[in-house]
């Protein structure tokens, strides 16, 4: 579902997995981007996804004890994403976030919250960016 203006750059690739949901608000996402939707992802507005970006809602295999290989990723409103990070599944990342280059974010991250590192790690709170 396409709601508004949403510009893919050269080489991204964005697969959609029968019965699965990828919403995009506007923004972009820039050069060999990947985004693999299994089950469901929704991008918000205003959201800037640097280039080589990866975001995956599936490890496209169940793991001795775990339920399920899949879980839905949620990017708020005003996300910049920087260049190369991965965002895993099961993530909501709050309205005017950050995430740093080449951060793996693993876990929830707060509205106006820089994070950085692997596993992704909060590095400053109500940040404001333009």
């Amino acid at each position: 579902v396409l709601n508004g203006n949403f510009t893919a750059y050269t080489g991204s690739t964005i697969s959609v997995n029968s019965n699965s949901t990828l919403t995009i608000q506007n923004g972009y996402i820039n050069n060999n981007t990947e985004i693999n939707c299994y089950n469901k992802i929704t991008i918000g507005k205003n959201c800037t996804i640097s280039e080589g970006v990866i975001i995956r809602d599936c490890d496209n295999h169940i793991m001795e004890g775990r339920d399920s290989s899949s879980a839905p990723i949620i990017i708020g409103n005003n996300v910049w994403i920087g260049i190369r990070a991965i965002i895993l599944k099961g993530v909501t990342i709050g309205n005017g976030s950050v995430i740093a280059a080449g951060a793996v974010v693993t876990k929830n991250v707060p509205p106006n919250t820089l994070v950085a590192g692997v596993p992704a790690k909060v590095i400053k709170q109500n940040i404001k960016w333009n």
